[in-house]
């Protein structure tokens, strides 16, 4: 799995640079078409683009409920559900990646809207910054050493990540998320791991309507 969004498209936490990726002298950061090279990506359906990685175990019941067909796989289904809750969803996008049980993590990218979501539960996914800014998503953390140096850390379990609203928990909404200074063997500053901080909380939650889906969420801040 590999994602790889453009400085300006997708603008990763300030934290998650470690400006040991630039004076290191054998690993530095790698430009986005060195990265790409040795990879093919990824399915999609009218513009929209996903790539998921695990397995939902309640994908039948998904797919009954989002109308899709019983060999829809889970990948499609992301696409799908996605696509609903833009356009007439009522729920926020945090209440409905609380009913997807499984191990999973993916990567949605709305050409249309230029919308970026991912988020992750229980399987290891990282992301980090690449020479020029591009915020790149793997769950092979060799790719992601050697695309962004130090300048990467775990993607934070029970979290979701939208370009226009940053990251936040969707199993704690009502937190914000808080970084972590990350320091390696040795001694040098890599990106931050982020956690939820349980004493500072949003002012207001996202509302519930048409307005409330997958391409406008998260907290007011």
């Amino acid at each position: 799995m590999l994602a790889i969004f453009k400085k300006g498209l997708a603008d990763a936490p300030q934290e998650l640079n470690s400006p040991a990726s630039l004076q290191s002298s054998s690993k530095k950061p790698k430009l986005p078409e060195e990265t790409l090279k040795d990879f093919l990506l990824f399915c999609g359906v009218d513009g929209i683009y996903s790539i998921f990685l695990g397995s939902l175990h309640n994908l039948c019941n998904l797919n009954k409920q989002y109308g899709l067909s019983k060999g829809a796989n889970e990948a499609m289904f992301v696409i799908e559900a996605y696509r609903t809750l833009r356009d007439r969803g009522p729920y926020p996008a945090h209440q409905v990646l609380k009913e997807l049980d499984g191990s999973f993590g993916f990567v949605v990218y709305d050409t249309k809207s230029e919308t970026i979501f991912g988020t992750d539960e229980a399987v290891k996914i990282f992301w980090g910054i690449g020479a020029d800014g591009s915020v790149v998503i793997s769950d092979n953390l060799e790719v992601i050493k050697a695309s962004c140096a130090k300048s990467f850390a775990p993607f934070p379990t029970g979290c979701m990540y939208q370009n226009e609203r940053g990251l936040m928990s969707y199993e704690h909404p009502m937190h914000k998320m808080k970084a972590m200074p990350r320091v390696d063997s040795e001694g040098a500053m890599c990106g931050s791991n982020f956690k939820v901080d349980v004493y500072s909380r949003v002012t207001s939650m996202p509302r519930v309507g048409s307005a409330a889906n997958w391409a406008v969420w998260g907290p007011q801040v």
